[in-house]
């Protein structure tokens, strides 16, 4: 990834991107060609007015270029139409109703677009990372919650509405029945993770179940095995619906590394599509936690931003 300096950035167009996680959340200039500068990442406060903590996070970037427009990623479902957020489980209590484009335009005095994380991560590795050799893209995040965002042909696809919503599709329908875990995201998210390390004994971050894992732990290598295996269904699901030639994985789980991608090689070359040629790869993202922000590049300023109060 290229970092620019600000005499990099001199008289190209700026785009102030945001990414509000779960647990981070991040902000950068970023040029045309996604290079950034004067990036910012915080932990996601529980316990504050969301707009007050997204005036607090750009505020650390605002000072070092003069953005024309800023992109907003948010970890749920987005109307694309209406500029809001209409389901984000994973982000503070009481944001997902503060959330919309007409109000980050208000705080930040800028033309807003608010668009799915996912679908903002998914544009950066496919226009600028570990998918800009291929047309057609699937990106997944394994990280607090399970999303994915989808470019076919270069283009992103979406309706009015954001899609690819992986995370909340249902795997095991007996579970659903009994009100178990049963969809992609309560099985194999990094929070599913944690607590199901938690049920078997184990108060480990993922890193730690990760390290345990690789030092052959029983019982860490169960709860991760059962994890990976919700995953790579998910993979294989999405390559049935949307044949890519390319997945790439995101978000914090993927820091696993061969320990996620290898299983998911597998289980995809062994349950997705059958191809004649040109097998779908499974790949970690190029563009790790940044991939969002970098994304933003690439979301059109012809899109539907909606322009501050009086502007």
């Amino acid at each position: 990834m290229v970092r620019a300096t600000p005499r990099d950035l001199r008289d190209k167009p700026l785009v102030l991107a945001v990414d509000l996680g779960g647990t981070r959340m991040r902000a950068a200039l970023v040029g045309p060609d996604g290079a950034m500068v004067h990036r910012h990442e915080q932990p996601t406060p529980r316990d504050v007015p969301c707009p007050d903590a997204l005036d607090e996070l750009v505020g650390h970037v605002r000072g070092h270029g003069d953005p024309a427009r800023a992109v907003v990623g948010v970890p749920g479902l987005v109307d694309y139409d209406r500029g809001r957020l209409e389901h984000a489980p994973n982000l503070p209590p009481g944001w997902a109703d503060a959330i919309s484009a007409s109000q980050f335009a208000a705080t930040l005095g800028l033309p807003v677009a608010l668009v799915n994380d996912a679908d903002l991560a998914a544009l950066g590795e496919a226009r600028f990372g570990a998918g800009r050799d291929a047309r057609d893209v699937v990106y997944m995040t394994v990280s607090t919650g399970v999303g994915a965002g989808v470019v076919l042909d270069g283009h992103l696809v979406h309706g009015r509405r954001s899609g690819a919503e992986i995370g909340h599709t249902i795997l095991d329908l007996s579970a659903h029945r009994d009100g178990r875990p049963a969809t992609v995201e309560q099985l194999g998210s990094g929070t599913a993770l944690a607590r199901a390390a938690g049920d078997a004994g184990l108060r480990l971050d993922g890193a730690a179940i990760v390290e345990r894992v690789r030092a052959g732990d029983p019982v860490a290598t169960a709860v991760w095995d059962d994890a990976v295996a919700a995953v790579a269904a998910a993979a294989a699901n999405l390559a049935h619906v949307f044949t890519p030639q390319v997945i790439v994985l995101g978000g914090g789980v993927s820091q696993a590394g061969d320990l996620l991608v290898e299983p998911l090689r597998a289980f995809v070359a062994q349950h997705g599509p059958a191809l004649r040629s040109d097998a779908i790869a499974v790949v970690t993202a190029d563009l790790g936690d940044d991939a969002g922000l970098v994304g933003a590049a690439a979301w059109p300023a012809t899109s539907p931003d909606v322009a501050p109060s009086g502007g």
